[in-house]
């Protein structure tokens, strides 16, 4: 489990075999923060497991998730741990489960913030004004959606610490839906399921 709130963006690749991330917890063996194997780290969102560290930490990572998400093409990435018991909770809950990547489409400032735009993604029923949602793995708030797009308003650090700042147009950018928006999508769909049915045997 995540919250969104990104500790480090660093560069690597995808060598056809694993992921190469820059390691930027390289510490004494002796430390408790140092990045072990089978530790969970949230990459752009995805959640993958440390498979070998060095000056380096390198994730085996599946077909489907080379499908559903943008790791094969970036070059920087946003890396989070994983929570720990007592640890602060300042974004939302993310499980590091990606539902798929949308496009980015265009950002304008406004005021001490960037607006920025994105193709509204197939699950457009978890996309709504002042909801939650993970997109490559931060922490955002929906700030208006229209038919076909939302929008994010990001702030500074935001933009800095992270990398929306290299997005351009036509960007594929991994996103997740709001955990809360799914269970409750999958409550409703069980009661109108349930309402369908008795309404077939009342007639």
């Amino acid at each position: 489990m995540f919250t969104g709130i990104i500790q480090h963006v660093c560069k690597g690749y995808f060598d056809g075999k694993r992921l190469i991330i820059e390691n930027p917890w390289r510490c004494p063996k002796d430390s408790s923060h140092c990045v072990v194997i089978g530790e969970s780290i949230s990459v752009n969102g995805a959640c993958l497991t440390v498979v070998k560290v060095d000056e380096n930490l390198h994730f085996d990572v599946g077909v489907e998730t080379l499908n559903k998400t943008n790791l094969r093409f970036e070059k920087y990435f946003n890396l989070e741990r994983a929570l720990r018991v007592g640890d602060s909770l300042s974004g939302h809950y993310v499980t590091g489960h990606v539902d798929g990547t949308t496009i980015f489409l265009s950002k304008q400032t406004a005021k001490n913030s960037v607006l920025m735009t994105f193709k509204k993604p197939r699950e457009y029923w978890g996309i709504i004004q002042k909801g939650s949602i993970a997109l490559n793995g931060i922490s955002l708030t929906i700030a208006s959606v229209s038919d076909e797009t939302f929008t994010v308003q990001v702030i500074p650090h935001t933009l800095e610490k992270t990398n929306l700042k290299f997005l351009v147009p036509g960007s594929p950018v991994n996103y997740e839906i709001d955990i809360f928006a799914r269970y409750m999508k999958g409550v409703l769909d069980t009661w109108m399921r349930n309402l369908y049915n008795l309404s077939e045997m009342t007639f």
